[in-house]
């Protein structure tokens, strides 16, 4: 059975959907990790990110508070990705939930489609 680690918020409904989409399909939920209180370090994010394939930009909770509050809309261009990966290790508010891995694969965020084609056992 492939198992996943998930980095995710316990109140999200975005994060419950993906918890019930992995249990439906059968992935081993193998570690579950509290993104607010234990965001990944900028060094995990680093290859979270390589794995992933996506941009930066996408590892960012565009639409939260925080995100809004320190008007990173506005900053991200001049930042560093090196600056990006420590904004993001030190708030876990700041990232785009849920994060899932297997070591290998890399989903950010839910969207059953992506899920279907990553996570669901062929």
């Amino acid at each position: 059975m492939m198992g996943v680690k998930i980095f995710c918020y316990d109140k999200c409904g975005t994060c419950r959907s993906a918890v019930k989409w992995l249990k439906e399909h059968h992935v081993d939920i193998t570690e579950n990790v509290p993104l607010f209180e234990t965001p990944p370090s900028a060094k995990e994010l680093a290859k979270l990110l390589s794995d992933s394939g996506l941009e930066i930009k996408k590892f960012f909770n565009t639409s939260g508070e925080v995100y809004k509050e320190m008007s990173l809309k506005d900053k991200l261009p001049s930042m560093s990705q090196e600056q990006m990966l420590e904004l993001l290790a030190s708030n876990g508010r700041l990232i785009k939930r849920p994060i899932v891995t297997d070591g290998q694969k890399v989903t950010v965020g839910f969207k059953e489609a992506v899920y279907d084609e990553v996570w669901a056992k062929g």
